[in-house]
């Protein structure tokens, strides 16, 4: 088995309870981990046999783009878009990062994590 990481992908987004959140929007940074068999792309150095980690930010960039209260939803829809768009995938894994939540304290960020 082999793993593919897309790291630190850094979006300004609109996600969150407050109605304020949705006019100022912060900052998230995505991390995706993906089990996969991309032994036949390195022996042919093939990247249509591969997943193509454009395609894994360009899912990531679209879903974030869409609005939602909870950085959970937004999470769960960027896995079920991988899947959908992946079916070699065998495990993937996506974090969801939201820098300097507005919170009534000191808080740097918050992450939610789905792994399937």
């Amino acid at each position: 088995m082999h793993k593919i990481l897309v790291e630190g992908i850094k979006i300004y987004a609109y996600h969150g309870c407050l109605v304020e959140e949705s006019k100022i929007g912060t900052n998230y940074i995505v991390d995706v981990t993906m089990e996969t068999d991309f032994t036949d792309a390195a022996k042919e150095d093939d990247l249509s046999k591969t997943i193509d980690y454009v395609a894994v930010y360009d899912i990531v960039k679209a879903q974030m783009a869409i609005r939602s209260k909870l950085i959970e939803q937004v999470g769960q829809r960027i896995v079920d878009e991988l899947k959908k768009q992946f079916t070699t995938l065998k495990k993937v894994e996506v974090k969801v990062t939201k820098l300097n939540p507005p919170m009534n304290g000191n808080v740097e960020r918050v992450s939610i994590v789905i792994s399937e």
